[in-house]
Protein backbone atom coordinates (compact mmCIF):
# COMPACT_ATOMS: atom_id res chain seq x y z
CA UNK A 1 0.00 0.00 0.00
CA UNK A 2 1.16 3.20 -0.88
CA UNK A 3 -0.51 6.36 1.42
CA UNK A 4 -0.09 9.70 -0.42
CA UNK A 5 -0.73 13.18 1.55
CA UNK A 6 -0.86 16.17 -0.78
CA UNK A 7 0.16 20.07 0.60
CA UNK A 8 0.87 23.27 -0.66
CA UNK A 9 -2.53 24.49 -1.98
CA UNK A 10 -4.05 27.56 -0.66
CA UNK A 11 -5.76 30.94 -2.13
CA UNK A 12 -3.32 33.01 -4.87
CA UNK A 13 -3.94 35.98 -6.76
CA UNK A 14 -4.13 35.05 -10.41
CA UNK A 15 -0.66 35.44 -11.59
CA UNK A 16 0.75 34.22 -8.58
CA UNK A 17 2.25 30.67 -7.99
CA UNK A 18 1.69 27.49 -5.97
CA UNK A 19 3.97 24.88 -5.22
CA UNK A 20 2.14 21.32 -4.64
CA UNK A 21 3.61 18.42 -2.66
CA UNK A 22 2.71 14.77 -2.43
CA UNK A 23 4.68 13.06 0.27
CA UNK A 24 4.34 9.13 0.10
CA UNK A 25 4.91 6.11 2.85
CA UNK A 26 4.27 3.10 3.31
CA UNK A 27 6.16 2.44 0.24
CA UNK A 28 9.07 3.88 -2.21
CA UNK A 29 7.78 5.67 -4.90
CA UNK A 30 10.80 5.31 -7.24
CA UNK A 31 9.36 1.83 -9.29
CA UNK A 32 5.41 4.31 -9.56
CA UNK A 33 4.99 6.67 -11.89
CA UNK A 34 3.30 9.67 -10.48
CA UNK A 35 0.73 11.69 -11.37
CA UNK A 36 -1.27 14.78 -10.28
CA UNK A 37 -5.34 15.44 -10.90
CA UNK A 38 -7.52 18.37 -10.76
CA UNK A 39 -11.49 18.09 -9.55
CA UNK A 40 -13.37 21.56 -10.40
CA UNK A 41 -16.95 22.07 -8.85
CA UNK A 42 -19.37 19.73 -10.94
CA UNK A 43 -16.66 18.55 -13.39
CA UNK A 44 -14.99 15.41 -13.83
CA UNK A 45 -11.72 14.69 -12.13
CA UNK A 46 -9.01 15.70 -14.95
CA UNK A 47 -5.44 15.03 -15.86
CA UNK A 48 -3.01 17.33 -14.97
CA UNK A 49 0.76 15.87 -15.53
CA UNK A 50 2.32 13.12 -14.81
CA UNK A 51 5.85 12.08 -14.43
CA UNK A 52 7.63 8.44 -15.58
CA UNK A 53 8.92 6.11 -12.62
CA UNK A 54 12.55 6.84 -14.18
CA UNK A 55 11.86 10.85 -13.64
CA UNK A 56 13.17 11.36 -17.15
CA UNK A 57 10.12 11.74 -19.17
CA UNK A 58 6.82 14.24 -17.90
CA UNK A 59 3.69 14.81 -19.68
CA UNK A 60 1.09 17.20 -19.54
CA UNK A 61 -2.23 18.87 -20.37
CA UNK A 62 -2.30 21.31 -22.68
CA UNK A 63 -4.19 23.78 -20.37
CA UNK A 64 -1.36 23.64 -17.83
CA UNK A 65 1.92 22.94 -20.66
CA UNK A 66 4.54 25.85 -20.20
CA UNK A 67 3.11 27.19 -16.67
CA UNK A 68 3.37 23.88 -14.78
CA UNK A 69 6.53 21.83 -14.03
CA UNK A 70 6.13 18.20 -12.09
CA UNK A 71 9.29 17.10 -10.22
CA UNK A 72 10.02 14.16 -8.03
CA UNK A 73 12.56 13.56 -5.08
CA UNK A 74 12.83 9.45 -4.73
CA UNK A 75 15.07 9.97 -2.33
CA UNK A 76 12.41 11.91 0.22
CA UNK A 77 9.71 9.63 -1.39
CA UNK A 78 7.98 12.98 -2.94
CA UNK A 79 6.50 14.67 -6.05
CA UNK A 80 6.12 18.57 -6.69
CA UNK A 81 4.09 20.22 -8.83
CA UNK A 82 5.46 23.71 -9.57
CA UNK A 83 2.68 26.22 -10.90
CA UNK A 84 2.87 29.80 -12.22
CA UNK A 85 0.78 31.89 -13.78
CA UNK A 86 -2.09 30.70 -11.94
CA UNK A 87 -5.69 31.82 -13.67
CA UNK A 88 -9.06 31.13 -11.87
CA UNK A 89 -9.85 28.63 -13.96
CA UNK A 90 -6.90 26.29 -12.27
CA UNK A 91 -9.52 26.40 -9.18
CA UNK A 92 -9.91 23.07 -8.26
CA UNK A 93 -8.99 20.23 -5.58
CA UNK A 94 -5.56 18.99 -6.53
CA UNK A 95 -4.77 15.34 -6.13
CA UNK A 96 -1.64 13.03 -6.06
CA UNK A 97 -1.61 9.59 -7.30
CA UNK A 98 0.54 6.75 -8.21
CA UNK A 99 0.45 3.81 -10.94
CA UNK A 100 2.54 1.15 -12.15
CA UNK A 101 1.43 1.06 -15.54
CA UNK A 102 2.58 2.44 -18.53
CA UNK A 103 -0.38 4.69 -19.40
CA UNK A 104 -0.85 7.46 -17.23
CA UNK A 105 -3.89 9.84 -18.52
CA UNK A 106 -7.20 8.55 -17.05
CA UNK A 107 -8.18 8.11 -13.58
CA UNK A 108 -8.54 4.70 -13.87
CA UNK A 109 -4.78 3.99 -14.27
CA UNK A 110 -3.83 4.85 -11.22
CA UNK A 111 -3.96 2.44 -8.11
CA UNK A 112 -3.40 5.22 -5.58
CA UNK A 113 -4.71 8.46 -4.53
CA UNK A 114 -4.35 10.97 -2.26
CA UNK A 115 -6.78 13.09 -0.16
CA UNK A 116 -6.43 15.90 -2.41
CA UNK A 117 -5.34 19.83 -1.50
CA UNK A 118 -7.10 22.77 -2.08
CA UNK A 119 -6.51 25.35 -4.75
CA UNK A 120 -8.32 29.02 -5.12
CA UNK A 121 -7.21 31.42 -7.79
CA UNK A 122 -8.75 34.92 -7.17
CA UNK A 123 -9.29 37.17 -10.06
Amino acid sequence: QVQLVESGGGLVQAGGSLRLSCAASGRTISSYSMGWFRQAPGKEREFVAAIAWTGGVTWYADSVKGRSTISRDNAKNTVYLQMNSLKPEDTAVYYCAATRTTTYGQRADYDYWGQGTQVTVSS
